[in-house]
């Protein structure tokens, strides 16, 4: 009970209160705030982080209670829920911040050991500049980050790209997105974003030099919505048709492309679409190659355009660009609108749910997994402010800011990074689309009254919507836009309106809270926001004073923006946290003066416009005194005015579009290696032709490897310097040798593009510590579907696990299993892929295969080499120091890994932190990677950040055509820690019941549930209960692979 005096004497405020809460008592400390009941100030400032819906309900039930003695009852149950409430939060506050402790104690350590591993080459004088160079940037908010090159610059590589032809795809997956009328406040999905996304398309769509834009998102059928939102492809019409007519192609311009994923016919939000993202990514991957081929013959050129980049917008959207990224070796962008750790953060701060209860309604563990994600893959991450990267993204593992900045001093002066990456983060204000905004004549400055104008146009409906609430429309109009969520803070508002007598008499509140019919049908949260206003507008008796329209369209708000301008309103936005702000961009091209939140984007805004005031979001009274002044004061209400429309056309979206299409024009461009680029991009190199059969002829797919010698370096092709030490392990460390006098095979007698003419494809993925146990399924699974050597072929088979082709070739014959009856073998989890030989070598000992040396340089983006195996070996030894009193090493290095997998064996699994603690490790060193724990937890494989067997699947997609819906994925109950990527996507999945029980332990300690990653009603997987035979025979049938 120490530490809990304080609540005391508020427990016997309330137990001694005789009257209700009309009890005309004032307080002596708290006059000022009008009628006072201590219950009502225990509940709303006291313990100002619960603001709890049914706690409201209950303490106004209790309070209008007559009987004394029972309402003294239930307010006293009611404190102390309230206590046992206040301690618990005070329990989540000392966890956080024993865990923000650890977690910059880690950091530290990381930042040292990075900057041991870089100073290895530099002289004592060179190492004194790098520590110079980073005091000099420091790590203070006040600093400005450096910019990559003039605004001269950015306008000389907008004009170079004025004779290209661009592709870029833009992903938004949630909410309802559409080109018109939009439904912006529908629900907490259909926000600000929607219409960012829609508008920044249509702007790029206009910009010289792109050809074609694609927004992707998500297709709903739903009976619930419109039935616009169920078409498959939307034109957006450009901002100026008479200036693109002529420069836009056949298939040129800006569209919004809906991608069917998840159940047809339901609307979901966005907490629950991420076990359906693998089935958006395989959707959006066959549009992409489609839509490639299609502009690539309307602008004349032999290949497909390939996308410049891929944007990825919140979350959602930014793991399904890594995933599309990954599978096409295009660049990636993104941007976070909002952040989950930022949101976890103020969500324990407000104490009303522990982290677990937090993770089960938000699902926000698996939304900061993919934010993580898109740090190990994005090449330029946008920003709307400086905020969001120094309190925001400085929260995650894979950014550090110090890092980050000694990192960029390397590049400046050509120093090796030794395998570490950091995205750029590159700050670019949303644009703003003037087309709507009414220029300002003298007019301004006449009351609101009818038709002030003086013209005969008439008055816009939706200004006789918001009249009619008040009793005196001719005073100045606060205007609030915002959807009735709790963030927003507009219950902070309107107690701020309500408190202040003189506010009230200078001026209405208009509150834009987007669209609804009955407030039982709005969600529980929005439901229980605008309940929480009306009371208060009820309370403080504000009939007259405040309007609250039901509906506007999207085409209202620049009439509502323009009604408050006539009244010498003001625009406010309370928000507790606003990313960027554009309502506040929307108000000041009007000629609103602002009155914003001092946190987050209003800022920068402010900066640039100094066109009103900022305020602390919980500070009432600030609030009140901020909207007084700007109302009463006309000067100053002027000066506002005339800043911000003097200054608004730095917010345009041409100024943006320059910006963004300078930063993702200079990344570097790495497509398909065998293709023949574009003479456009110098930087990229050309392979090879892109027909497949000259793709066998001219690529090292050809190159033969035989089991009883040394490997030669495979790796030849692939950029990048790489270290005497690199190649040295990778011949100490390869199993198989390539067969140097063999000849290059004949396109004709080459079998590869047979893989791409499969009706079926049959993909074996069960995993098990023993290589016996996965060939005796396999063996199982293909003498079900009929595979033998007089097969007419039209189903094929690929082998995908955690082993290596040398261990899985010894295998093959002691299983009787040819290894031309398959089409590929994915090794190493994902990081080798290999095909049998056509003609396989004369001696029958021999078993040949080619490697697929294409593959490897697909993934060897941001791979790590010697300096990630550095940093491993450092763990591992780490791990084995704690334990000491173990015989044995806890984890000891292989030899037997490759190129591009670093093998580790595991004495105990249970000893060994999860993989969680391992990627997390590799993260905060900016060391980018998977961590894959396999074989039941005895081995552990680092393998590149764009490897894996779930993209390997892609990349033949891309690479042959196959057909991933005709794909059947054959999986145990359980698997490796790349178990989950397995099971979503357009592809069958078969489950085989008892299969790798065993590997359930290697994903204890998860960061979220399974069930947030893999969908639970998919028709596409089938359980297989009966793993013989006729059991997959039977499955076989049912999924039309084979007839029975």
């Amino acid at each position: 009970m120490a530490g809990n005096d304080w609540i005391n004497s508020y427990l016997e405020a309330i137990l001694d209160v005789d009257t209700g809460i009309d009890d005309q008592k004032s307080s002596l400390l708290l006059r000022e705030r009008g009628r006072f009941s201590p219950a009502q100030y225990f509940v709303e400032e006291v313990i100002t982080g619960f603001n709890e819906t049914d706690l409201h309900r209950s303490w106004v039930r209790a309070s209008s209670i007559r009987n004394s003695e029972e309402r003294n009852t239930r307010l006293e149950n009611m404190c102390w829920r309230i206590w046992t409430l206040a301690r618990r939060k005070k329990q989540i506050e000392g966890e956080e911040a024993q865990r923000r402790a650890k977690r910059h104690l880690e950091r530290e350590k990381a930042r040292r050991e990075a900057t041991a591993d870089m100073s290895e080459d530099l002289s004592e004088g060179e190492k004194g500049d790098i520590v110079g160079d980073i005091s000099a940037h420091g790590d203070s908010a006040k600093g400005r980050m450096p910019r990559v090159s003039s605004v001269d610059m950015m306008a000389n590589l907008v004009t170079q790209n004025k004779d290209k032809k661009l592709y870029l795809v833009l992903i938004s997956l949630h909410g309802l997105i559409r080109g018109e009328n939009m439904e912006l406040g529908r629900d907490s999905d259909t926000g600000g974003q929607v219409k960012y996304v829609v508008e920044l398309a249509r702007a790029l769509g206009s910009m010289p030099g792109v050809y074609r834009v694609d927004l992707l998102t998500r297709q709903v059928l739903s009976p619930d919505v419109d039935w616009t939102y169920g078409e498959p492809t939307e034109m957006l019409n450009p901002l100026n048709p008479e200036d693109n007519m002529n420069e836009t192609g056949e298939s040129g311009g800006a569209y919004i492309i809906r991608i069917p994923f998840g159940p047809k016919d339901k609307y979901l939000s966005k907490e629950v679409l991420w076990p359906h993202i693998p089935e958006f990514v395989d959707g959006a991957l066959g549009h992409i190659l489609q839509m490639s081929k299609v502009l690539g013959k309307q602008i004349g050129i032999e290949q497909p355009l390939w996308p410049i980049a891929i944007h990825g917008h919140y979350a959602d959207a930014g793991n399904s660009a890594a995933l599309l990224s990954g599978a096409l070796n295009v660049p990636m962008i993104f941007t976070g609108h909002s952040l989950g750790r930022d949101k976890l953060e103020q969500l324990l701060k407000q104490g009303r749910q522990s982290r677990e209860e937090i993770n089960s309604t938000y699902k926000i563990m698996r939304r900061i997994e993919a934010e993580e994600m898109t740090l190990d893959d994005a090449e330029v991450i946008i920003t709307s402010t400086r905020q969001e990267i120094e309190e925001q993204w400085r929260l995650y593992d894979g950014f550090d800011p110090v890092l980050e900045r000694k990192l960029r001093a390397r590049i400046k002066r050509n120093v090796s990074c030794y395998g570490r990456f950091m995205p750029r983060m590159v700050v670019i204000p949303p644009g703003m689309e003037f087309r709507n905004v009414v220029p300002h004549d003298g007019d301004i400055d006449v009351e609101a009254e009818g038709n002030g104008d003086g013209s005969g146009t008439p008055d816009p409906p939706i200004w006789s919507e918001i009249m009619r609430f008040f009793t005196n429309p001719r005073k100045p109009m606060i205007l609030a836009l915002a959807r009735p969520d709790p963030k927003k803070n507009l219950i902070t508002l309107v107690k701020a309106f309500g408190e202040c007598r003189p506010l009230r008499d200078l001026a209405n509140l208009t509150l834009i809270m987007g669209n609804r019919d009955a407030i039982d049908d709005m969600s529980t949260t929005n439901s229980s926001v605008l309940l929480s206003i009306l009371k208060l507008i009820d309370k403080y008796d504000l009939y007259g004073h405040v309007a609250y329209p039901k509906h506007h369209k999207q085409s209202d708000v620049p009439d509502i923006y323009r009604l408050a301008a006539k009244t010498k309103g003001v625009f406010i936005n309370p928000a507790f946290i606003e990313p960027f702000g554009l309502t506040l961009i929307e108000a000041a091209a009007r000629g609103l003066p602002i009155v914003a939140t001092k946190n987050g984007g209003p800022v920068d805004i402010h900066r640039v416009l100094d066109n009103g005031v900022l305020v602390d979001p919980h500070n009432q009274q600030a609030i009140a005194d901020a909207l007084r002044k700007l109302v009463a004061d006309k000067q100053l209400w002027a000066r506002c005015r005339d800043n911000g429309l003097k200054n608004i056309h730095l917010f345009s979206w041409p100024e943006h579009c320059k910006t963004y299409l300078a930063r993702v024009t200079s990344c570097k461009q790495r497509q398909p290696k065998w293709q023949t680029n574009d003479d456009a991009y110098a930087d990229s190199e050309s392979d090879s032709p892109g027909s497949s059969l000259r793709d066998i002829q001219d690529l090292s797919l050809s190159l033969k490897i035989s089991l009883d010698g040394d490997r030669n370096d495979v790796t030849s092709v692939l950029k990048g310097q790489e270290t005497a030490v690199d190649q040295k392990n990778q011949v100490k460390s390869a199993p198989l040798k390539l067969a140097a006098n063999e000849s290059m095979e004949k396109p004709e007698n080459c079998r590869f593009p047979a893989l791409r003419m499969r009706k079926f494809i049959l993909f074996i993925a069960v995993d098990s510590d023993s290589l016996a146990d996965i060939l005796d399924i396999t063996k199982i699974i293909v003498e079900a579907a009929g595979r033998t050597d007089k097969d007419p072929q039209s189903i094929g088979f690929i082998l995908s696990t955690s082993w290596s082709m040398s261990e899985i070739n010894c295998l093959l014959e002691k299983a009787g299993l040819k290894s031309s009856y398959f089409d590929a073998f994915i090794c190493n989890s994902g990081s080798e892929i290999y095909y049998p030989s056509p003609s396989p070598g004369q001696n029958s000992s021999e078993s040949q295969y080619m490697v697929d040396s294409d593959y490897q340089s697909h993934i060897h983006y941001r791979w790590g080499g010697e300096s990630l195996r550095n940093t491993l070996v450092r763990w591992a030894a780490s791990v084995n120091d704690d334990m000491k009193d173990k015989h044995e090493p806890v984890i000891t290095e292989l030899d037997s890994g490759s190129s591009h997998c670093y093998e580790f064996r595991v004495q105990d699994a249970a000893l060994v932190p999860p993989f969680k603690e391992l990627r997390k490790l590799m993260r905060i060193q900016a060391l980018r990677c998977h961590a894959v724990y396999c074989k039941n937890g005895e081995r552990i494989n680092v393998i590149p950040v764009l490897a894996s067997r779930a993209q390997s699947l892609r990349y033949l997609h891309v690479r042959w055509g196959i057909d991933i819906s005709n794909v059947v994925f054959f999986v145990g109950e359980c698997g490796d820690s790349d178990y989950e990527a397995l099971l979503g996507g357009l592809h069958k999945t078969v489950i085989l019941k008892g299969q790798c029980n065993g590997a359930s332990k290697i994903h204890t300690n998860r960061s979220y549930p399974l069930e947030h990653v893999v969908p639970t009603d998919d028709p596409k997987t089938i359980q297989c209960e009966k793993c013989d035979r006729d059991g997959i025979k039977a499955i076989l049938g049912k999924l039309g692979v084979i007839k029975v």
